[in-house]
């Protein structure tokens, strides 16, 4: 009997060695490496394809890649990342030939958009890093060629990349659960925009909807999407700029729990105005899609409804701790969920920290935040009027000024 505790103690033993030995191997390993076959592809950079581009880029490259102070697609740090993934921050993408992508063959941008292998390293590209094995040519034609226009947002801009420091789970997850796509062998070709829950489909698929309303993000199959655990049920938690968790929701037609109340046009004015049928607004980091044509998000509803209805409610999102002294300005601020975006500092996705200079009166400032899209065509700010109370404008304009005013005293320091 002593002789077998003996083996099976050192049996244990050595299990546990090796799997420290594993864990180590894991923590100073870089990502894994993989074999480089580089299409080749003579893209014909359009006007239509540049206008197209531009659209899809908007909605999948920029919101990562744009940089709020630079205002160019420079790279920032990734406050909406789950914490589990590290700290993470996005590359410069504009057309600069050394901090850019400038130098890269139109093939190596298409090579590493499909597959997630990076073409001059030979490393898989991290998990969070959207991926487009299933985006038709065309499509990723005009991106490239966006990416090639003469776009003031990505233009060549001297700007260095600040390196990720990817979290154990991220490592472990890029060595034995995510792997690289494979590079189609054939051609991918654009949905028929006849078929409405076809297009649906396709748009769900390549606009990240499925990454972002899995339960779980490490388990999105983004190869057949109907797969993925949870399949839009919700319920994957993120963060905003101040590091806040939230969780995603059920966009399933389950009546009680997802939008199975919702018509038609109560979802296109969700998507496109951010407002629910309720009157609340859409809360971060689902942003309003106004790329999108209304013939687009009826495809979207149409490709939803046909998804299992799943009883899934909603997590509240955690709660932002407020100082006990702030402003009326300051917890108006909060109660909207402007920190989402702009963090506590007027800097986060978007930056406040001008608009005391740009906007000096209070009611042209409350027009901005009232009609954002007046001002800036594209923006995906919530249009606020008939939201935010009337008399809660002047403390909210005041509470603006402040933080520009404490940015230009920092710089000063």
């Amino acid at each position: 009997m002593k002789k077998v505790m003996k083996y099976a103690f050192m049996l244990i033993g050595a299990v546990v060695v090796m799997l420290g030995a594993f864990v180590l191997f894991i923590y100073v390993s870089d990502f894994p490496s993989y074999s480089v076959q580089i299409p080749s592809v003579n893209i014909d950079y359009t006007p239509s394809r540049v206008e197209r581009g531009k659209k899809l880029a908007s909605m999948l490259c920029v919101e990562c890649h744009q940089n709020p102070e630079t205002k160019q697609i420079t790279g920032r740090l990734m406050f909406d990342l789950p914490p589990e993934f590290g700290t993470v921050y996005t590359k410069n993408i504009t057309q600069h030939p050394t901090k850019g992508i400038g130098a890269w063959s139109d093939g190596e941008i298409l090579f590493m958009l499909r597959t997630g292998i990076h073409p001059k390293t030979k490393r898989a590209v991290p998990p969070y890093m959207i991926k487009l094995p299933t985006m038709a040519d065309e499509d990723l034609y005009s991106i490239i060629s966006w990416l090639r226009s003469s776009e003031p947002m990505v233009q060549p801009l001297d700007v260095d990349n600040k390196q990720s420091s990817p979290s154990l789970l991220t490592k472990f997850l890029m060595r034995v659960v995510i792997k690289p796509f494979d590079y189609p062998t054939k051609p991918i070709l654009l949905p028929d925009t006849n078929n409405s829950v076809a297009l649906g489909k396709y748009l769900v698929s390549n606009l990240g909807c499925n990454d972002c309303h899995a339960a779980d993000v490490t388990k999105v199959n983004a190869l057949e999407i109907e797969k993925t655990p949870g399949f839009m049920g919700g319920g994957s938690n993120w963060t905003d700029v101040t590091r806040t968790t939230l969780y995603s929701s059920n966009i399933t037609f389950d009546k009680e729990t997802g939008i199975g109340s919702w018509s038609e046009a109560d979802f296109r004015k969700a998507i496109k105005d951010g407002i629910r049928p309720d009157g609340r607004p859409l809360s971060y980091p689902m942003e309003r899609k106004v790329q999108l044509t209304d013939s687009e998000i009826n495809a979207i509803y149409a490709f939803l409804r046909t998804a299992p209805h799943l009883h899934s409610p909603h997590k509240p999102a955690e709660e932002f701790v407020i100082a006990k002294n702030a402003s009326k300005g300051e917890q108006i601020y909060v109660r909207y969920g402007c920190q989402r975006c702009h963090g506590e500092s007027g800097l986060g996705i978007g930056d406040l920290r001008q608009a005391h200079k740009k906007y000096p009166d209070d009611s042209t400032l409350t027009d901005v935040i009232k009609h954002s899209s007046k001002y800036y065509p594209e923006t995906v700010m919530i249009q606020w009027d008939g939201i935010i109370k009337d008399d809660e404008y002047a403390p909210l304009c005041a509470h603006v000024r402040e933080l520009g005013k404490k940015a230009e005293q920092a710089m000063v320091r």
